[in-house]
């Protein structure tokens, strides 16, 4: 009985902890929420390059142009090779995650669900999108998802209308897209995370490796100098050290067991004013007409030639 209170006890006291102060290295991205006010530097990186170091590709597939007031799609695809497992927090092998974060312009956000076709919902089954913040609704973010089956993740975006919002013009806008797949290097508090290389901090000789109950590894080191250091590994990358060997400072204790990466691209759009089509419509046919009378012309004077004998 009092195994099964403490149980419950402690369940309720890390759930309470969890609603009244989360910890900000389990809420990314949300920590990049809470810290970042705009998440593209003004170098043009994407703040989750800060803990994701790897680089990887990401793909983005956006119309050529847009109408105003219209649903359109953003896919952005996120390729990895099938099956690939990373390092989870506990040192375990797990699925790789993915997740991705579009950029729009100011007016573009979200479409509502009310307006997304069958193909649409079809294609977001699963798929749970949140907006950087209350006042940046054109700023959406997803994941972490499963990434086996989503390499591709469609945006659902709607289009504003410059004839309800004054601030918007026709014409061609920028998008920011960012891809992630698998976990950062590097944790919000800029702790190394165990899915990242670790290395000497000075030149020495091991003297001993001792691994603790939590799996975690101390790397004892004598120093050139003879000073005693401690090099704490945590469980998941493997050493690639040993007792008695000698190393230099900045050299490889592990494996990299990073398998992911984060990439970013931008794209642009054109938001197309209906005017503006029917008036290169309206060019392409006075085009044509001129052509078509220039060539009826061209044979009326041939047959007069042909009459007088010229």
């Amino acid at each position: 009985m009092r195994r099964i209170l403490t149980f419950f006890l402690g369940s309720l006291l890390i759930g309470l902890s969890l609603i009244v102060s989360p910890s900000a290295t389990w809420a990314y991205p949300f920590w990049a929420q809470q810290n970042y006010e705009n998440p593209r530097e003004a170098t043009g990186k994407l703040v989750c390059a800060n803990c994701h170091l790897a680089k990887m590709t990401t793909q983005v597939e956006v119309p050529q142009s847009v109408g105003a007031d219209s649903v359109f799609k953003a896919a952005v695809k996120i390729p990895y090779k099938d099956g690939t497992e990373e390092i989870g927090a506990d040192g375990s092998k797990v699925p790789l995650q993915v997740g991705a974060i579009v950029m729009l312009p100011d007016g573009f956000k979200l479409a509502p669900q009310d307006r997304w076709t069958n193909d649409i919902k079809e294609e977001t089954k699963g798929v749970y999108f949140t907006q950087y913040s209350e006042e940046k609704e054109n700023i959406i973010l997803v994941g972490p998802l499963p990434g086996d089956q989503n390499k591709e993740i469609v945006f659902p975006i709607l289009s504003p209308d410059p004839a309800t919002n004054k601030n918007i013009r026709f014409g061609k806008y920028s998008i920011n897209v960012g891809g992630n797949r698998g976990r950062g290097q590097v944790y919000p508090t800029g702790e190394k995370s165990n899915n990242s290389i670790f290395t000497a901090t000075k030149s020495g000789t091991i003297s001993s490796v001792e691994t603790l109950e939590d799996g975690s590894t101390n790397i004892n080191i004598q120093t050139n100098d003879g000073e005693t250091i401690i090099e704490t590994i945590p469980v998941g990358p493997s050493l690639l050290v040993k007792e008695g060997d000698k190393i230099e400072a900045g050299s490889a204790l592990t494996n990299d067991p990073n398998v992911g990466g984060f990439g970013q691209l931008d794209t642009e759009i054109v938001l197309q004013s209906p005017a503006r089509v029917l008036g290169l419509l309206a060019f392409f046919a006075g085009v044509a007409l001129t052509q078509i009378l220039l060539v009826l012309k061209k044979k009326q004077v041939e047959k007069v030639q042909a009459a007088e004998g010229i």
